[in-house]
C-alpha cells in the first residue's frame, strides 16, 4: 500500500497564498502585450529631431527579449506540468484507490485531468478526487 500526497494540491495552496498576498499589495504589473504596446507607442511618438538614446534603445530591446523568454519558459513549464499530471494519472489505472476519508474504494478505470484537478473514475461507477491522503494499492 502506498500513501499519495498531491503535489498539485500543494501548488494550489501556494498559488492561493500568492494570490492572497498579491491582492493585499496590488502592485502594478505589466504583461507582455502591454509592454509591446508601450514600446511601439514610444517608437511611433518619439521626436524625429531628438531620437531615443541608443543605450536606452538597447536596454528596451534587452528587456523585451527577457520578457519574451519568460513567457516562453512559462508556457513550457505549464506543458511539463500537464505531461507530469497525465503520467501520474496513467499510473493509477488498474490500481485500487481509497479516498482520504476511507468511504470510497474501487479499481480505477480511467482518470480525468482538468485544470481544477484530477478525478479517478472507478469501475463501479464511483469517482474519487485525486488529492492528498488517498491510498493506492
Amino acid at each position: 500500500m502506498m500513501q499519495v500526497t498531491s503535489a498539485t494540491s500543494s501548488a494550489q495552496a501556494a498559488n492561493a497564498a500568492t494570490s492572497a498576498a498579491t491582492t493585499k499589495t496590488t502592485a502594478p504589473t505589466l504583461d507582455y502585450n502591454a509592454f509591446l504596446q508601450l514600446l511601439l507607442a514610444q517608437m511611433k511618438n518619439q521626436d524625429p529631431t531628438s531620437p531615443t538614446d541608443s543605450t536606452q534603445w538597447v536596454s528596451q530591446l534587452a528587456t523585451f527579449s527577457s520578457v519574451e523568454q519568460q513567457v516562453q519558459a512559462n508556457a513550457k513549464l505549464d506543458s511539463l506540468l500537464t505531461s507530469s499530471n497525465l503520467q501520474d494519472a496513467e499510473a493509477l489505472v488498474g490500481h485500487t484507490l481509497t479516498s482520504a476519508d476511507g468511504q470510497t474504494t474501487g479499481v480505477v478505470a480511467s482518470v480525468s485531468v482538468t485544470s481544477s484537478g484530477s478525478t479517478a473514475n472507478l469501475v463501479n461507477g464511483g469517482t474519487i478526487a485525486i488529492t492528498s491522503g488517498i491510498t493506492v494499492s
